[in-house]
C-alpha cells in the first residue's frame, strides 16, 4: 500500500498536489524505480475523481486505501474503501479499479476479455479484473477468509460513455464485480453509501484488514490433485487470466476451423505460468479435449504425476517429456502445454535414443507438429543447463517457418518471494543479471533476507522454522561431487562438507533410501531438510524458507563476481561449454536458487570475502539461531 487517509484527506491531498508526490515518493522506496507514465496519468486523474465522489455521497470519514499490495503477490489493487456496513454494523470493503478508458469493446470470442484503442493485445474486463481481486484477498486475508459478503468489487470508467463500454456488462452477475461510468455517477454514489456507512469513520476497519493474516499460500503441488479436477484453488489475475482464456480461445477456434495457433506465455519467477499451466490442463481435461503437460524436468513431471495423478492412471499420463513425441503423429492432440518451456533443447534424441529415430529433428518443431495448440510457458533467465534454447524468438521462428499464427502473453505480477518484486530485482542485480550492480537490500513486508556465518547456523535457522510449521530446504551450487546412491539401508554419503559440517546431496533415483525421498520428490516431501538440493531438483518449486550455499564456483573479489568454472563438479560444463556460457549459467543457478522461498531466505557463503560482501548488500547482521518462541515476520 502506498498511502492510506480518509476520503477527506485524500481529496485535499489531491487538490494540493502533495498526494502525487507522496505516492511517486513511496513507489521509488518500494521498488527502487519511478512509477509509469499510465500509472502517474491515473494519480494524477483518476484518484482526485474517486475522492469527489466520496465526499459528494457523504462518506469523507471513509478510509482510502491508495494502491494497496495483494498478499503473496506483486499485483497491486487502484484502491480499497474501508468503513461500516450501514445495515448490518459490520466492517465492509469494495475494491475499486479505476480506468480512463473512454471506451472498451468485448472480445469477439470471450466477453470476460476486452479491447482498448490503447493496447495492442486483449486485456482483462475490469468487471472480471476487480472481481478476482475481491477473490484473491477472500482467499488470502484472514479478515475475510470467513466474511467473504464483506467485500465486494466496482470498476469506475470515470471517462466512458454508456455506449462506449455497455457491450463489457455482458459478465456482471453480482456485487463482486459492477460496473460504473461517468454517465452513472449518481448510480456509483448510491452503491457506494449501500455498502459504507456516512455515520462511522472507516479507520478501525482498515486496521482490520491490514492486520488479517495471510492466509498460508496453497501451494501449487500440495493442491494439484484438486486443480487438475476442480481448478478452483487458484484465483488468476489480469494477465494470468488473459493468458488462461487466450489458450482456451485458440483451442476452440482450432476445433472449429482445424487450424494450427501457437501460444506463448513469458513471464519471471513466480508470475504463475505454472498455475495457468495447471488450470488449463484441468479445464481441457474436463470438457474432453485431448491435452498433455510436458516439462523437460525429470523432478516437476514425476511430482505432477505423483500428486495430481495419484488415485487416477489416466491422469498421470497427462504428465510427459518434451522428449516424448519423437514418433508421435502430427496434430494428434488439440493441445499441449509446455510448461518450463526454457528447457527445450536442441534435439529430443540422447545416447539412449535407436538410430532409426536420430533424425535431427528439432524438438521445437516436434512440440509445434504435435497439437493443434502448443502453448509454452517459458523464462529466458532461468536457463541452468548448456543446450537449452526455449526462447521466445525460436519458438515464434519455428511457428513462423509453418506459417502458424503466434501469440505472445507477457506476465508481469508475480507471486514467488511474497509477492516481493524488490526482492527479486535484488536478486537480478546482486548477481549482474540487470545492469547498475548491486545495491543494499531495504526491507519490504514482504520477504526477509539473512546472511549467516556458518552453515551449522544456516541448518538451525530453518530447523527453528520448521518448528513453527514453515516448511524449509537447504540447497547449494553444484561445487561438491555427487557419490554414487548408497544401498537400502546404507546412510546417505555425507557430500557436502564445509570444515567440520557436512551433508548428503539429495537423492538422483527414484526410490527412497534410509527415509530420503526420491530425488523428484525433495522439495515437496518433508523428509527432504537434511538433504542439499541442488538446482536441477530446486527449479520449479517453492518453499517457506529457503537456505542457500553460494560455494566457490561464484566469489566477489574487490567490485565484481567471479566464476570460476574449475570449482563447479556439474558434469555438464564440459570442454565444449565456452567460458562466457558457464559463467551466464552459475549466475542463472543462483538466481533460480536464491527465489525458491516465499517467506524469506537465508544465505552463506563459502568465502569469507563473498560473506562479508553479502553482509553489507543485506543491510543487516548475520542472525543468530533463533528459537521458536521469538517472533518472525509472518507471511
Amino acid at each position: 500500500m502506498l498511502f492510506r487517509a480518509s476520503a477527506k484527506t485524500v481529496a485535499v491531498m489531491a487538490l494540493d498536489g502533495s498526494l502525487f508526490l507522496h505516492l511517486t515518493d513511496q513507489f521509488v522506496h518500494m521498488h527502487g524505480y519511478g512509477p509509469g507514465d499510465s500509472e502517474a496519468r491515473s494519480w494524477e486523474r483518476s484518484i482526485p475523481v474517486l475522492a469527489a465522489a466520496l465526499n459528494d455521497a457523504g462518506l469523507g470519514d471513509v478510509e482510502v486505501m491508495l494502491e494497496y499490495a495483494l498478499p503473496l503477490n506483486s499485483k497491486r489493487a487502484d484502491a480499497v474503501l474501508a468503513g461500516v456496513h450501514p445495515v448490518t454494523g459490520e466492517p465492509s470493503y469494495v475494491v475499486v479499479e479505476l480506468k480512463q478508458w473512454s471506451q472498451a469493446l468485448p472480445h469477439e470470442d470471450d466477453p470476460a476479455l476486452c479491447h482498448v484503442d490503447a493496447y495492442a493485445h486483449p486485456v482483462l474486463n475490469p468487471i472480471e479484473q476487480v472481481r478476482r481481486y475481491r477473490d484473491y484477498l477472500v482467499d488470502f486475508n484472514g479478515a475475510l477468509a470467513e466474511h467473504g459478503e464483506r467485500i465486494d468489487g466496482v470498476a469506475f470508467l470515470h471517462n466512458a460513455t454508456e455506449p462506449g463500454v455497455s457491450g463489457l456488462r455482458d459478465i456482471e452477475r453480482d456485487a463482486r464485480g459492477l460496473l460504473f461510468t461517468g454517465e452513472r455517477r449518481g448510480a456509483f454514489l448510491d452503491h457506494l453509501r449501500s455498502k459504507l456507512s456516512d455515520k462511522h469513520p472507516g479507520v478501525h476497519a482498515a486496521d482490520d484488514l491490514l492486520a488479517g493474516a495471510t492466509v498460508p499460500s496453497k501451494q501449487l503441488m500440495s493442491v494439484a490433485a484438486q486443480e487438475v479436477r476442480e481448478r478452483q484453488q487458484f484465483v488468476l489475475l489480469d494477465q494470468q487470466q488473459v493468458a488462461y482464456r487466450m489458450v482456451l480461445n485458440a483451442v476452440e477456434r482450432a476445433k472449429r476451423s482445424d487450424h494450427k495457433e501457437v501460444v506463448i506465455v513469458t513471464g519471471g519467477p513466480g508470475t504463475g505460468k505454472s498455475v495457468i499451466a495447471l488450470q488449463l490442463l484441468g479445464e481441457l481435461y474436463r470438457r474432453g479435449v485431448t491435452a498433455v503437460h510436458a516439462t523437460g524436468s525429470q523432478s516437476f513431471t514425476k511430482t505432477m504425476r505423483k500428486v495430481a495423478g495419484s488415485r487416477k492412471r489416466e491422469v498421470q499420463d497427462l504428465f510427459k517429456y518434451f522428449n516424448s513425441f519423437m514418433t508421435t503423429e502430427k496434430n494428434s492432440l488439440d493441445a499441449l502445454i509446455c510448461d518450463e518451456a526454457h528447457r527445450i533443447r536442441e534435439s529430443s534424441a540422447n545416447r539412449y535414443t535407436r538410430a532409426a529415430l536420430r533424425t535431427g529433428r528439432a524438438q521445437i518443431d516436434e512440440l509445434i507438429d504435435v497439437a493443434h495448440v502448443p502453448v509454452f510457458f517459458l523464462d529466458e533467465h532461468q536457463v541452468v543447463r548448456p543446450g537449452e534454447m526455449g526462447t521466445e524468438s525460436e519458438i515464434r521462428e519455428a511457428a513462423a517457418r509453418r506459417g502458424i499464427a503466434c501469440h505472445v502473453v507477457p506476465l508481469e505480477s508475480q507471486f514467488r518471494c511474497g509477492g516481493s518484486d524488490a526482492y527479486l530485482r535484488w536478486v537480478v542485480r546482486l548477481l549482474g543479471l540487470e545492469p547498475g550492480g548491486p545495491v543494499v537490500w531495504e526491507p519490504d513486508d514482504r520477504m526477509r533476507l539473512l546472511v549467516t556465518d556458518s552453515p551449522e547456523e544456516l541448518e538451525a535457522f530453518l530447523d527453528a522454522r520448521r518448528a513453527e510449521k514453515y516448511g524449509a530446504r537447504m540447497s547449494a551450487g553444484y561445487c561438491w561431487r555427487w557419490s554414487p546412491e548408497p544401498k537400502p539401508g546404507d546412510p546417505l554419503p555425507p557430500d557436502v562438507v564445509i570444515g567440520g559440517w557436512a551433508r548428503p546431496w539429495n537423492l538422483r533415483g527414484d526410490r527412497s533410501v534410509s527415509g530420503a525421498p526420491p530425488s523428484a520428490l525433495w522439495a515437496t516431501d518433508p523428509a527432504g531438510f537434511g538433504q542439499i538440493g541442488c538446482v536441477y531438483t530446486a527449479q520449479g518449486f517453492e518453499y517457506d524458507w529457503s537456505g542457500v550455499i553460494i560455494g566457490p564456483d561464484l566469489v566477489w573479489r574487490g567490485d565484481r563476481w567471479i566464476t570460476d568454472r574449475t570449482a563447479s563438479k556439474d558434469p555438464v560444463f564440459k570442454k565444449s561449454v565456452s567460458d562466457t556460457d558457464v559463467d551466464r549459467l552459475i549466475r542463472n543457478t543462483y538466481k533460480v536458487l536464491l527465489t525458491r522461498g516465499m517467506v524469506g531466505t537465508i544465505v552463506y557463503s563459502t568465502d569469507p570475502e563473498t560473506r562479508e560482501k553479502l553482509r553489507q548488500l543485506a543491510g543487516r547482521p548475520e542472525p543468530r539461531p533463533v528459537t521458536s518462541e521469538e517472533p518472525l515476520l509472518r507471511r
